[in-house]
């Protein structure tokens, strides 16, 4: 059973065989504690093969969860105990009992488990003992307990009562062991005790003498198993001793100490490695043999490790901005060089060994010449932007290229640091070594679509044909090499629990290192070149993780539109909930003008009459009828009740940012849509009354951009719209939440529930669809498992069909997926381009998709009962606007009341007859921001204008319509009536402007003398002068 250090906590169990080896001495893992994370699990404990796990938390509350385990698979929270913030360190069960203990500052508590009750009490020190911290704990048969103190001493009890002391065991113990044969404990001394069962001592063996032993060394782990002790260290070492020769403890495996873990080097000759570490000491490892070398201490906190070519030297840098260099077959210092104030964190040696480069924080690059014993011979200053984090030779050593921390690459004739402006020559220059990760030779790094990774560390084999990159998450990526291609295909490798701040290919290119800053550890790993069958141990021990390929990698490009919903970025640097808070920030620095007299606001006020617009641009399936035959979307921060009959609307305007995605309740008219938002808010709402029913925050970051009832209504998942995607299942009246979990590492963009069974649903996004299943307080998943029948694709829509098992996708091919279970059956080719749309009726399926067509079809989806296409020639009398264009890419369709209800991507919404006929209801702009506002001097009209390159007119009277549009080749910023109304300005994008008919839109005069975009413009209150504003661009 494990436990994981993340804001969002997972415990693991799993079966395991009896023997546990280890696959190698080298330092694999190594744990430790951060404090700054919102919570994590610090213990867990289980009752034998039984029922019960302990969950004691580290974050602010310190609070214990007692959870019920029915198998691997199966459990349920059974008790959330607050201890009061009193840290737990240690929780345990009396053998054979459910009564559980636990240790928590500065007393021990007992507790006892009634029901679903713990109920705790506190242990009685009387006289006995000094009331002091208890850090360990363990037990016997007979329920005696036995504690471990601050002061080194062994506290006894029976039942509530201390009843005995163990003065002087340790100078404070750590760890505390009972097996068959007694106890085993281990303190700050370095020393382990045994003691026999009636807790007298048996001997003492002090770590600290042995030949790997050191000053300071500390205990934190013991364990005690036959003839066999096991003892970690708090410095990362691994001993075993055997009792009858327990003088004699073998060093298992070991690795660093406290502090981050930087440097790293490897070997240009033998299989040997370098790294070094915060806690003062470089260490050098065989890696063949998987053993420490030797170890040398340093003065300072090293950050940077190199070999010279000939292996003959080895340079450190240091944090305090100095540099050392090394004999490596003594390691003995050569010379010491101290020329910046920051820490050297970057250090590369010439191919041909001549000069060595170091890069500190302090952003410039020392070039030292080797042969004149490290003298300092020129410096790469020039054109850097912030720190250098990344810098290679070429191969004829002429030339270094390095890239800053603002990612400006750069490129220097060496050794003097002159700057290289010829492009050709940057061109030409083949490397020896290739870590930036901008250029052509790894632009596969980069994602095809959305925000860069955050890339640590690369490194890349040019014989082996790899480049490995560690990034941020803790993941080792593999890609070939060269990689042209972005968003190229990898293989992704889980293992360390911090960014991986450094990668390097052994020499023959048999292995690759990898450190983790703040996990200490090293982590080996055998290469497998392509076409060589891995060995049965290896296979065995595969660290391929299940999601290892990239699901956007060479792959056909997508549509457009399916491209712009991925790269729509929901995250803001300031959120309108943090309004108030900066508000009154500014007010604590005196930003308030007291002289100011404040007046009191006016009697007038306003009410929202009518919104034209419809979210239809980035959102899909965001369109219902209600059951008295009302229209239900959303447009901005509105949720918009329409009256089709009246042409009026009424509005729900509890967010306060834009909303994402809107879902109907199945039985009731309410409404549930959720928003963009540091803590993004799900409201659900009643369409008659327009009051909140309940609120849900808590669980997304950024916004929330899929919603789904279940069939009947008490339950709701919702999406986040975040990195992590989370999925999360709500009893929404009750406003908590049933299970979460991550949904996908890329887009989702729908979610449906299973209508037959509400712990059942499926998720749906870029090149996957996930079916779930409600586990415990958690979500498992499994992928779709497309076979031979299809190619995966993207899929955009999904819904259920008649039986539990039975489910239909939306493809961004235009093709619907048939799936029975988690097996997809067929395929049936439905649109020219992607279905966008898939909505299940009593009888059969209706379909939308970017070829602006709309497909009734049968039950069984085997035929195509009738089609609609969206055309302007189809627009009946009544209509409310115009129709921007023929076939517009429908984005939300359903069917009730005799209707289709059609939502496109250009905002209109459609109202079609099943006998063809269809009626425009609303429409407004479409993706990119509005800014154009003028209203008509004489009549109720208004003209905007946007950065989706259209100006409209509107009329304001009660028909609440589009008048006239054009299409225009700029995205426009402002517009401007004439005083005589005759005529309208508009401003663009591109610097240019047009004067055009207000009547019919056509060009009257238009001129361009600017670069940067128009940003207001105003006619004089004469007839011939207007004038307009542009932002100068900086000097």
């Amino acid at each position: 059973c494990s436990a994981n250090l993340h804001s969002r906590n997972n415990i693991y169990m799993a079966s395991c065989s009896i023997s546990i080896t280890f696959a190698t001495p080298l330092l694999r893992f190594h744990l430790q504690i951060l404090f700054e994370l919102r919570s994590l699990i610090l213990d867990v404990h289980l009752l034998g093969l039984e029922q019960f796990e302990v969950m004691l938390g580290l974050d602010d509350h310190k609070n214990v969860v007692l959870f019920l385990c029915r198998g691997v698979i199966n459990s349920r929270h059974l008790k959330h105990i607050f201890t009061g913030g009193n840290m737990a360190l240690d929780f345990i069960f009396f053998p054979n009992t459910n009564i559980p203990m636990s240790l928590a500052l500065p007393y021990p508590q007992f507790w006892t488990l009634c029901g679903n009750t713990l109920t705790p009490r506190r242990g009685v020190f009387g006289k006995t003992g000094d009331l002091q911290t208890i850090l360990c704990v363990a037990c016997t048969r007979d329920q005696i307990t036995y504690s471990g103190t601050l002061s080194g001493d062994v506290y006894m009890w029976k039942g509530l009562n201390l009843t005995r002391t163990i003065q002087a065991a340790h100078s404070a113990i750590f760890t505390m062991y009972a097996c068959e044969e007694g106890f085993a404990t281990g303190g700050r001394d370095g020393c382990i005790r045994l003691w026999d069962r009636e807790f007298k001592g048996i001997s003492k063996v002090d770590l600290t003498g042995s030949a790997h032993g050191y000053a300071n060394l500390s205990v934190r782990s013991v364990c005690w198993h036959g003839e066999r002790i096991v003892v970690g260290t708090q410095d990362g070492e691994i001993f075993e001793l055997v009792v009858r020769d327990r003088e004699q403890p073998v060093l298992l495996t070991q690795g660093h100490g406290e502090g981050e873990l930087w440097a790293l080097a490897v070997h240009p000759a033998k299989a040997i490695a370098v790294t070094g570490s915060d806690d003062r000491s470089a260490r050098l490892w065989n890696l063949n043999e998987h053993t420490l070398l030797s170890r040398c201490a340093a003065e300072q906190g090293v950050r940077a490790a190199a070999f010279s070519p000939d292996g003959a030297h080895l340079a450190l840098g240091m944090r305090d901005g100095s540099l050392s260099v090394l004999r490596v077959r003594d390691m003995s210092e050569v010379v010491h060089v101290w020329e910046r104030h920051a820490a050297i964190h970057l250090l590369r040696f010439s191919p041909d060994g001549g000069y060595l480069a170091a890069g500190s924080l302090e952003g410039p690059v020392d070039v030292y010449s080797v042969a004149q014993r490290y003298k300092k011979v020129g410096d790469c200053g020039g054109n850097i932007g912030g720190a250098i984090a990344y810098l290679d030779w070429s191969l004829d050593s002429s030339f270094l290229q390095t890239e800053d921390s603002v990612g400006q690459r750069c490129m220097y004739h060496m050794p003097y640091g002159k700057l290289v402006t010829d492009k050709e020559e940057i061109d030409a220059s083949p490397w020896a070594s290739w870590s930036c990760p901008r250029g052509a030779e790894v632009a596969g790094v980069l994602p095809r679509y959305g925000p860069p990774r955050q890339l640590m560390s690369l490194d890349a084999s040019v014989t082996g044909g790899v480049l490995a990159v560690g990034d941020g998450l803790g993941f080792i990526r593999l890609y070939r090499f060269p990689t042209f291609q972005k968003g190229s295909r990898f293989r992704r490798y889980i293992g360390h629990s911090a960014p991986v701040t450094a990668v390097h290919w052994s020499h023959d290119c048999a292995w690759l290192l990898s450190i983790g800053g703040t996990d200490h550890a090293l982590f080996q790993w055998r290469f497998i070149p392509e076409g060589l069958h891995p060995t049965e141990s290896d296979t065995l021990a595969d660290s391929n993780s299940e999601e290892s390929s990239s699901d956007q990698s060479e792959m056909a490009e997508l549509d457009s539109d399916i491209e712009q919903d991925m790269q729509n970025n929901v995250m803001r640097q300031v959120y309108k909930e943090d309004l108030q808070r900066l508000q009154k920030q500014g007010k604590e620095k005196g930003q308030t003008f007291a002289s100011q007299r404040c007046e009191r606001p006016p009697n007038d006020s306003l009410r929202l009459h009518f919104v034209h617009g419809y979210r239809g641009s980035d959102c899909r399936n965001n369109l219902f009828y209600t059951q008295t035959g009302e229209v239900v979307y959303h447009v901005a921060a509105v949720g918009v009740v329409y009256n089709r009959h009246t042409h009026s609307q009424r509005f729900y305007l509890g967010h306060d940012d834009d909303i994402l995605c809107l879902a109907l309740h199945p039985v009731k008219d309410y409404a549930a849509t959720g928003q963009v938002g540091r803590d993004a808010e799900v409201h659900i709402w009643d369409t008659e009354t327009l009051r909140p029913l309940s609120i849900l925050r808590g669980e997304h970051h950024h916004g929330v951009c899929a919603l789904a009832f279940s069939a009947d209504g008490k339950r709701l998942v919702s999406v986040g719209a975040n990195n992590e995607n989370l999925v999360v299942m709500w009893e929404w009246k009750r406003g908590e939440k049933i299970a979460s979990a991550r949904g996908h590492r890329d887009k989702i963009f729908f979610v449906q529930v299973n209508p037959h069974n509400a712990d059942r649903l499926l998720t749906v996004g870029v090149k996957h669809i996930r079916f779930w299943q409600v586990t415990g307080g958690g979500l498992t998943w499994r992928r779709g498992e497309f076979g031979g029948v299809a190619r995966c694709d993207t899929m955009l829509c999904a819904v259920y069909g008649r039986s539990d098992d039975l489910s239909y996708s939306g493809a961004a091919s235009g093709d619907v997926y048939v799936w029975r279970g988690v097996a997809l059956l067929r395929t049936i080719k439905a649109h020219d381009g992607p279905i966008f749309s898939l909505h299940a009726l009593e009888k059969g399926f209706v379909t939308g998709g970017k070829d602006g067509m709309v497909g009734l079809w049968d039950d069984s989806f085997e035929r195509c009962l009738k089609t609609y296409a969206i055309k302007r020639s189809a627009l009946a009398p009544g209509s409310k606007g115009l129709l921007l264009e023929d076939n517009p890419s429908v984005r939300a369709v359903t069917l009730g009341h005799g209707h289709i209800l059609v939502g496109t991507r250009n905002g209109e919404i459609l109202e079609v007859e099943k006998s063809g006929p269809m009626t425009l209801l609303v429409q407004g702009h479409m993706q990119g921001e509005v800014w154009g506002l003028s209203a008509h001097p004489h009549l109720p009209v208004c003209a905007t204008v946007s950065e989706d390159r259209t100006l409209r007119v509107w009329d304001l009277s009660e028909n609440h319509c589009m008048l006239a549009v054009r299409k225009l080749k700029k995205g426009g910023r402002c517009c401007s009536f004439s005083p005589d109304g005759k005529s309208l300005a508009v401003g663009l994008c591109d610097g240019s402007f047009l004067v055009v008919n207000a009547n019919t839109l056509e060009d009257v005069l238009s001129f361009q003398h600017r670069r940067e975009h128009i940003t207001d413009v105003k006619f004089s209150p004469g007839k011939w002068f207007f004038s307009h504003y542009y932002p100068f661009p900086p000097n």
